[in-house]
């Protein structure tokens, strides 16, 4: 930047921005005002991010098992964490194992059935209806719940249009509407079809709207699969928690055993092995 220019410099600035967000505002509107396409448009937004993350690869992963952190965050800072190692049969099985120093948590969940352990208390009992619930919105946010079609017969999907991302950037939007009226909109980059982000709204307790994303980022190969290894979940805007995966294996044998509700707590005492 020239010193004797600084004024014509800064008038410039100045116009561009404007122009920007005019543009914004513009590509805020397509996604918003847009009227509901062919829902033959968002299966192409589905199979060109499916052929980024691997293709047939990725859509016969049947088991999938994660190790590494859950972090809680304020102010950009991080409160609390703990190491998580989660196990998943596809489509609606999953046992994830919380540890915090020697306190140990387990979570399972089968389809519509779930019970945990409650390392503090040393008790096993059957989840509560809104664990069970929790679970069942994870599951329809689920990026792979997308992608691998689980959600056919229970939802129908629409393409929403593009929104803003990165500069010069757009990315696609397509929203999942399921039958009791819950939706999820997933955005993934219209250039390549990188998955982006999972946006839901729900209305708290004052009747104030809140907005949740996760945003994917990291992603790793692992074989013929990528998979994200950062998930960053926003509050309004507002930075919440992260996950960092720190391994990943797909397609090993699961037993159905770890997934059975034990008599006592005698053998939960014991780290999962497979």
């Amino acid at each position: 930047m020239s010193s004797n220019n600084m004024t014509c410099m800064l008038r410039f600035i100045f116009l561009f921005a404007v122009l920007i967000a005019a543009n914004m505002t513009a590509y805020a509107q397509d996604a918003d005002e847009r009227p509901v396409s062919d829902p033959a448009e968002a299966e192409a937004v589905i199979e060109k991010a499916v052929s980024y993350l691997g293709g047939n690869a990725y859509l016969n992963v049947s088991t999938q098992i994660s190790r590494g952190k859950f972090s809680i965050l304020r102010q950009g800072a991080v409160i609390s964490f703990q190491s998580f190692y989660d196990v998943i049969v596809f489509p609606d099985r999953e046992r994830t194992e919380f540890k915090s120093g020697k306190l140990r948590n387990v979570q399972v969940n089968v389809g519509e059935t779930g019970w945990v352990y409650d390392g503090d208390m040393e008790v096993v009992r059957d989840q509560t209806e809104i664990q069970l619930s929790n679970f069942k919105k994870g599951m329809r946010t689920s990026l792979d719940n997308l992608l691998r079609r689980h959600w056919k017969g229970e939802a129908k999907l629409e393409y929403v249009g593009k929104r803003p991302a990165t500069l010069g950037k757009r990315n696609d939007v397509i929203k999942l509407i399921y039958d009791d009226g819950f939706e999820v909109e997933f955005e993934f980059g219209a250039d390549n079809g990188i998955p982006a982000k999972a946006i839901t709204r729900r209305t708290n307790a004052n009747g104030e709207e809140v907005v949740e994303e996760d945003r994917y980022a990291q992603f790793v190969r692992i074989g013929n699969v990528l998979t994200p290894f950062i998930i960053d979940r926003f509050t309004n805007s507002v930075h919440s928690s992260r996950i960092n995966v720190e391994s990943v294996e797909f397609n090993k044998r699961v037993s159905d055993d770890i997934f059975t509700k034990p008599a006592d707590v005698k053998t939960l005492r014991k780290s999962l092995t497979l």
